[in-house]
């Protein structure tokens, strides 16, 4: 896995995938998504890799789409080939929590990139936007759909729609990133959280993430038997027990993962 264009690390029970396009604006070309979606596969099912941190270069978390490359194509090939859908959906169903550390450029593809990611940490120099309008195209992977979700109706048209970007400071106001920092505090900050996610039960993580998942498809009464049936479906879980009883012994509980 340590190869261009998605770069590997491991450290403890976290892994870092560094976006390495030779192009430092890291265009999100199929081989580099492909590289991606490997390396996630290789994380969901390595037991020791309890979560992610994903970062892109020192330029660009990722600038867009390879317009060189969308420049060629024609409706039957994108529609054929499933452009997108074929690689990009693979991402969405990623098990673990997974960390965008965003520094300098997440426009369109990088934009929908990080909001298929679970929390989003941003630099103070980074900018987002959905700039598709400005190239005569929608926005294909999930600009229209996950972001009103994410920051409203009103925020979303206006990105969308006129196609401007904003800053991190912006971005944090509207909930589009939970958390930004400085350049320098970018990386220790989002591998500090993904530690702090990491040392909790493996099994609950994953419930938590699917449950809130499922929150954005169903309705509320829907979304509410879900997290019922999951929670008690938890105290099957040895690591339930362990934490209860190192909650009531005021000590620090030994998760087993299982």
């Amino acid at each position: 896995m340590n190869s261009h264009p998605v770069v590997f690390e491991q450290d403890g029970h976290v892994a870092l995938l560094r976006l390495a396009s030779a192009n430092q604006l890291n265009p999100l070309t199929d081989e580099l998504v492909d590289a991606l979606v490997a390396a996630l596969r290789r994380i969901d099912a390595d037991p020791s890799i309890h979560a992610a941190v994903l970062m892109g270069s020192s330029k660009a978390f990722a600038a867009g789409a390879d317009i060189a490359a969308m420049s060629k194509l024609d409706y039957a090939s994108v529609f054929q080939q499933d452009y997108i859908g074929r690689n990009w959906d693979a991402i969405r169903t990623f098990r673990k929590p997974l960390i965008a550390a965003i520094n300098g450029y997440a426009l369109g593809g990088g934009c929908e990139l990080t909001m298929l990611c679970d929390i989003a940490i941003a630099s103070d120099d980074a900018v987002f936007g959905q700039p598709e309008v400005r190239l005569g195209i929608v926005p294909g992977a999930g600009g229209t759909q996950r972001l009103p979700r994410a920051v409203g109706k009103s925020m979303a048209m206006q990105l969308c729609l006129t196609g401007a970007s904003i800053s991190a400071t912006e971005a944090l106001e509207i909930g589009l990133v939970s958390k930004v920092v400085s350049g320098d505090k970018l990386l220790p900050e989002a591998m500090s959280m993904a530690h702090e996610i990491a040392a909790h039960s493996l099994p609950v993580v994953l419930a938590i993430k699917e449950a809130v998942n499922r929150s954005f498809e169903t309705s509320l009464a829907e979304g509410l038997l879900f997290e019922r049936r999951i929670f008690h479906a938890g105290f099957a879980l040895q690591d339930q027990t362990e934490g209860m009883n190192a909650f009531l012994e005021r000590r620090q509980p030994n998760f087993v993962n299982g």
